[in-house]
């Protein structure tokens, strides 16, 4: 059977969205069929198990979280700095915020990963991907950091956003003066 990308996305999205609102125990194919307004067994046809959905949702997660070919185009070809470095921050944490749903569903599926090992083991897999991407892309761009100081953003940003998402304990604080900061105080003072 030919797949409808289109439609698989959709299911996708939907699973999405109600992971990030009931959890992973609200998450069911027909919870998904419901939410994309499509007839009872669609998701099954194109999911066919709770593994497939989770993948498939991990997966449209990357897709919906990458950064737009017009910031790596307007970035492209500048001179690798603090500042630039700050740059691509500052995008990450605006995607991840803007993508609110998303990146509550990616908090509920890491939840979920403590209780289910298979679950644990398809998201390091594709953390670790991201994590190694995010190191070669920083060292081909010829920004400042090193690998142990992207791990050290990634800790950071990871619980900027679940502060912001949660209850910020500082709301009068923007998030790009918040990651300012952390390059500021994470990243070796640039060489004049």
């Amino acid at each position: 059977m030919v797949r409808n990308i289109d439609r698989r996305n959709a299911l996708a999205d939907a699973g999405l969205g109600i992971l990030a609102e009931q959890g992973a125990r609200g998450l069911t194919h027909r919870a998904i069929d419901t939410r994309a307004a499509v007839p009872i067994g669609t998701a099954s046809n194109y999911f066919r198990n709770r593994d497939a959905l989770i993948a498939g949702m991990v997966e449209r997660i990357g897709e919906r979280l990458a950064p737009s070919p017009e910031f790596l185009a307007a970035h492209e070809g500048r001179k690798p700095s603090r500042e630039l470095f700050t740059e691509y921050l500052a995008d990450i944490a605006a995607r991840l915020l803007a993508n609110r749903e998303v990146t509550i569903a990616l908090f509920e599926l890491r939840l979920e990963s403590l209780r289910r090992p298979e679950i644990a083991a398809m998201l390091q897999e594709w953390r670790y991907a991201g994590f190694e991407g995010d190191v070669q892309f920083n060292r081909d761009a010829g920004l400042p950091g090193d690998r142990r100081d992207i791990a050290l953003f990634h800790y950071a940003i990871e619980g900027l956003l679940f502060d912001r998402l949660t209850g910020p304990l500082m709301p009068e604080e923007s998030i790009d003066d918040i990651v300012s900061e952390f390059a500021a105080r994470l990243l070796p003072p640039e060489s004049p």
